[in-house]
């Protein structure tokens, strides 16, 4: 008994996933992917972790992904891109199909506003590598013109945005004073994890944009913009995947309660 509570009293605190948060079965929810992989494309627990929470709380979503070549293609084992591969976004991304129509990945260029109540964008490479320039040119990057388009379309809606991981240096990139989230300013290494991307933070604050500190199993409600985002692995951690799971629970939930205005 003592050695069990001495385990537990070492736990950090966090936010305990609490079961259904509302009942907005209504909502029709885009998911754009970026590839499969989290050096070269959307990260899969990101991914997953949405998908599992939409499903939750009983929305409809639809997949989509840019039918375009990657940046490039990398060796998850070594951490650095593998020679002579060359692989589509929109294939590798439809690993996260299950089965035949609504759950077959799109292309991202058949992304109707009008057939949607909001979308969300889960982190991973993907975005700074494939949805946009950022890997190469930092703060003045470029969008894929369906990610812009995608964007644009759903703020001028007024419809949500979720933004997971790294996905916010596309909003804050061509959507005008955003207040977001993407974790901590500073990394400052704990025995849980550290934040090693925190440059990205300068990013988007120099795109404008308002930078809030969060932890990973928090979300950033920006309610004027219907933007909503959460750190997910901006954090760096080897075991606590059910912080990020609880954080992008928190994402969906506020999606999906805009959603159902």
């Amino acid at each position: 008994m003592l050695a069990t509570r001495s385990l537990l009293s070492r736990q950090p605190a966090r936010l305990v996933h609490q079961g259904n948060w509302g009942n907005w079965g209504s909502s029709n929810i885009a998911v754009v992917f970026s590839g499969c992989g989290w050096w070269d494309g959307t990260d899969v627990q990101e991914g997953v972790y949405t998908m599992y929470h939409l499903s939750r709380h009983g929305a409809r979503f639809q997949m989509f992904a840019p039918n375009q070549q990657q940046m490039h293609v990398s060796d998850h084992v070594r951490k650095q891109p593998a020679p002579g591969e060359n692989r589509n976004a929109m294939m590798e991304a439809a690993r996260f199909s299950h089965g035949q129509g609504p759950t077959q990945m799109q292309d991202l260029s058949k992304l109707d506003v009008n057939s949607f109540d909001g979308v969300i964008f889960p982190g991973g490479h993907g975005v700074i590598k494939n949805l946009s320039t950022f890997v190469k040119e930092g703060k003045d990057c470029k969008l894929h013109g369906d990610v812009e388009k995608v964007l644009k379309d759903f703020h001028r809606s007024q419809k949500p945005i979720g933004l997971a991981s790294m996905a916010p240096v596309l909003a804050c990139r061509v959507l005008p004073n955003l207040e977001v989230t993407m974790g901590r300013e500073q990394d400052e290494p704990t025995q849980w994890g550290g934040w090693p991307h925190t440059s990205m933070v300068q990013a988007v604050k120099s795109m404008g944009a308002q930078h809030h500190a969060r932890e990973p199993y928090e979300a950033f409600v920006d309610e004027k913009n219907k933007v909503v985002s959460t750190p997910a692995f901006m954090w760096d951690t080897e075991y606590h995947f059910h912080y990020i799971f609880d954080g992008i629970g928190n994402m969906v939930k506020h999606v999906m309660r805009m959603s159902a205005k």
